[in-house]
């Protein structure tokens, strides 16, 4: 095979990864290490856009590294999605650890999921924002195989 004729990943394919995702001080904050590959389909938005940037024209074996900035990522971690409420309002006073996630009721009705960022005796910052928004992410990425 020349390497004219090698396939090379493009919006479309189905592909199975391996990865490692770091921050930038090193330390790891997602892996594909110890589970099954990620498959996913090329553009089709099932990872983050520069996830998908990074398989572009990769072949199966091959690797690469990539630094995927907040747009490319998960946002920007905004501040309007960050609230104080008074610890009363919390019903399970058990679950009140800084990390833990609540699922809170949106004024038209919707649930959704919301970190507890911070606590104090009388307060409860939560937090909406995806915990890697605001984040430089980097990523080892190797293409296994098209799926």
């Amino acid at each position: 095979m020349t390497a004219d004729t090698i396939k090379r990943a493009q919006d479309g394919d189905r592909v199975r990864v391996t990865y490692v995702g770091r921050f930038s001080d090193g330390t790891v904050f997602d892996s594909s290490e110890g589970n099954e590959p990620l498959e996913f389909t090329v553009g089709a938005g099932e990872v983050i856009a520069g996830f998908d940037q990074a398989v572009i024209g990769l072949s199966p074996g091959e690797c690469r590294t990539v630094e995927v900035a907040p747009e490319d990522g998960y946002g920007a971690h905004l501040p309007e999605m960050v609230a104080e409420v008074e610890r009363r309002q919390i019903p399970d006073e058990h679950l009140l650890e800084v990390g833990n996630y609540l699922e809170v009721r949106a004024q038209n009705g919707a649930n959704f999921e919301v970190r507890i960022a911070a606590l104090t005796e009388t307060t409860v910052h939560l937090d909406a924002n995806h915990p890697l928004a605001g984040k430089v992410l980097h990523f080892d990425v190797q293409l296994l195989e098209f799926a």
